[in-house]
């Protein structure tokens, strides 16, 4: 006997009136009083930690709508991670905010093995952030025609950049098509901001001046045609740049190996390639052991948009047995989408971890990136360490598990 599923359904009105939780973009005393009053009369519960707001609210202007409290997610320190690169060159201290146990201590003990050694050499390659509107005509002819007269126009489009943002520049555009879609890249040097919200609004300027003036008009565009790579992993991203391409290595002895990461080089580099097998057959982008583990805990405590995670863990890490026993590592990672200026940068507690790896306004972002790559390549030593002698579920017994009082 086959029964069904019946899934109860709503009428607007009723679904009108579950959403209606007031909207606000504004931030203040009174207008975040009213709200949490509001959500503790509908979930019946009280807030008294997340409520504990000891910060000038009007700083949360433009970084959050409907602010109810602050998540309070715990921070710690490791270092010194003593990095060699174009920008960073020195030993730093870098936050993580996290509430994983043994993530910090894992990195901690990455870093230590680095310092013994010299320290990583980190250097950043490339820039460019991209933005693809999408432009559907009603044939291959109209697309055609309008491919050629935006090839001949295209020199302006810098200045409609320059008047657009103050720190933009185009560097490259290129072109998709897929029968009467066109798909452009447009990519963009950002200076030192993540520049998510940059390329958005000069790609937008520019759309809205090419639909103008074009001798044939598209149906209709959208400013994000879903194949920038904006959010999400893509082999597109991976085999050229999205924000920062960075790449790190280090020169780890074999006592060092052995004393500091309790296992040995040739252990490390078995591990790396059985692991690497493994991750070529289910199919990822790229091949790493857990680059979103320190990039999730860094950008949460210096205010990155932690979602650009999913892009910018992606990459390789190799790791390699030299003759004279030693072990020789490396970490790229093209998608490093961050920055020192702009965004959530400048609230008080990520400003505050920004300066304390010297990371904190103009001037600093590839600095950041290289710190960000020389982490990452940190915490993949210690894990892949833990790994190839047996100790990672020692370690999670020991530092991630709550103690009984």
């Amino acid at each position: 006997m086959k029964t069904s599923l019946k899934i109860p359904t709503q009428s607007v009105d009723q679904a009108e009136n579950l959403c209606a939780l007031p909207f606000s973009s504004e931030i203040s005393n009174k207008g975040t009083e009213q709200l949490r009053c509001y959500l503790s009369e509908k979930t019946n519960q009280q807030f008294p930690t997340l409520t504990d707001t000891k910060i000038d609210l009007s700083l949360l202007n433009g970084n959050i709508e409907n602010f109810i409290g602050m998540s309070q997610v715990p921070t710690g320190i490791i270092g010194p991670l003593k990095v060699h690169g174009t920008a960073a060159n020195g030993a730093y201290y870098v936050p993580l905010a996290t509430s994983e146990g043994a993530l910090v201590a894992s990195y901690h003990r990455g870093a230590r093995a680095c310092l013994l050694a010299g320290g990583i050499t980190s250097i950043c390659l490339k820039e460019g952030v991209q933005r693809s509107p999408v432009f559907k005509f009603e044939n291959l002819n109209d697309l055609s025609l309008f491919v050629s007269w935006f090839l001949a126009e295209k020199d302006c489009l810098q200045d409609i950049v320059k008047k657009t943002s103050r720190f933009a520049k185009l560097t490259d555009t290129k072109i998709q098509i897929e029968g009467n879609h066109l798909t452009i890249s447009f990519e963009y040097f950002t200076a030192d901001a993540a520049g998510q919200n940059m390329v958005t609004i000069c790609t937008d300027a520019i759309c809205r001046f090419i639909v103008s003036l074009c001798p044939v008009k598209p149906t209709h565009w959208f400013i994000e045609g879903n194949s920038s790579g904006d959010k999400k992993a893509t082999a597109n991203s991976f085999n050229n740049v999205r924000g920062k391409k960075v790449t790190a290595e280090i020169k780890l002895s074999a006592s060092i190996v052995s004393e500091v990461l309790k296992t040995s080089a040739e252990l490390m580099d078995r591990y790396w390639r059985s692991s690497t097998m493994g991750i070529i057959q289910s199919a990822a982008i790229g091949a790493h052991g857990h680059y979103a583990n320190g990039l999730a805990a860094l950008f949460l405590a210096t205010g990155q948009d932690v979602a650009c995670v999913a892009e910018a863990a992606t990459g390789i890490t190799r790791m390699e047995l030299n003759k004279d026993g030693s072990l020789y590592a490396s970490v790229t990672l093209p998608n490093l989408i961050i920055g020192t200026v702009g965004g959530g940068t400048n609230l008080p507690t990520q400003k505050e971890c920004l300066e304390i790896m010297d990371c904190y306004g103009e001037g600093n972002s590839i600095k950041y990136a290289e710190i960000a790559a020389a982490l990452v390549l940190a915490g993949e030593l210690s894990i892949a360490a833990a790994l190839s002698a047996g100790q990672f579920t020692q370690a999670h017994q020991k530092f991630g598990r709550k103690k009984t009082i």
